[in-house]
């Protein structure tokens, strides 16, 4: 697999690892298990320290995406650092505000929903822009998005149109990309995870338990999997996609009328 994917001795920045559960924590494990190295950006000192251990003797940098100054100050400490030459990024950074609960999503705060598209997509050409003088000519960029973004659970709250944005964002950036460059940008469309952040998502848990049983193999995904379809984004083998987004969810998206849950959803009520 390690010569097949031919990622040994090239050098990926990380965005958004938080602890073990990360999306980003199980892409940066599995790229330095095939050889690469891994440069960390986190979003505090605070997460910094929180990962001492769990990163201990790696490059690990500060970036809060939420400053527009930062992406471009991270590039010069990188690069200063003697990592001015990638071949690629993963962008897994995601923030929404639900401190008042979920509301209709015509009751959104204006404040709430830029926020969140700052953090979440707009960071993505922020980050671009900084580090396009330290990619490679065949780099590849890798978000992560989500499986269907017209059906996302009432739980997710604005969060549907922000991940619609970041993916529309990746496309516009393959393109722009595409002028000088040979840089590639795709997007993970990963169904639901057991994350720490997802954790945090009042209701989660049962939008979860019911997308396993759509799913064609009634199991939900492992995190790991999202990593390994990132692996093949980041690789040269991919080198034919460009500007799309790779679904990776079991068949949730395409099994809606399973049998058994019709079923259940059409039991009368007592």
């Amino acid at each position: 697999m390690s010569d097949f994917l031919n990622l040994s001795g090239k050098s990926f920045l990380v965005f958004g690892v938080a602890n073990k559960k990360s999306v980003a924590w199980h892409i940066a494990k599995a790229l330095e298990e095939q050889g690469a190295t891994v440069i960390y950006s986190v979003r505090s000192e605070a997460r910094k320290a929180s990962l001492d251990k769990l990163l201990a003797d790696k490059p690990v940098f500060i970036c809060d995406v939420e400053d527009e100054t930062a992406a471009e100050k991270l590039a010069t400490n990188v690069s200063a650092a003697g990592h001015a030459h990638l071949h690629g990024i993963v962008h897994s950074i995601a923030f929404a505000n639900y401190s008042e609960g979920f509301k209709p999503f015509h009751e959104t705060k204006r404040s709430d929903f830029l926020q969140a598209n700052a953090i979440s997509s707009f960071s993505l050409v922020e980050i671009a822009r900084a580090f396009k003088p330290h990619l490679d000519p065949n780099a590849s960029v890798v978000t992560i998005g989500i499986s269907s973004l017209q059906v996302t659970p009432d739980n997710y709250g604005y969060m549907g149109p922000i991940k619609a944005a970041l993916e529309s964002t990746a496309r516009f950036l393959a393109k722009s990309f595409s002028e000088d460059t040979a840089v590639r940008f795709n997007v993970v469309g990963a169904g639901p995870l057991k994350t720490s952040a997802s954790a945090g998502i009042p209701g989660y848990i049962e939008s979860y338990l019911y997308t396993e049983k759509l799913t064609f193999r009634k199991q939900n995904l492992s995190t790991a999997e999202v990593a390994n379809a990132a692996l093949f984004l980041l690789s040269e083998r991919s080198s034919g996609m460009n500007g799309t987004t790779l679904v990776v969810d079991a068949g949730l998206a395409s099994n809606f009328y399973d049998q058994n849950i019709v079923s259940l959803a059409m039991r009368p009520e007592k």
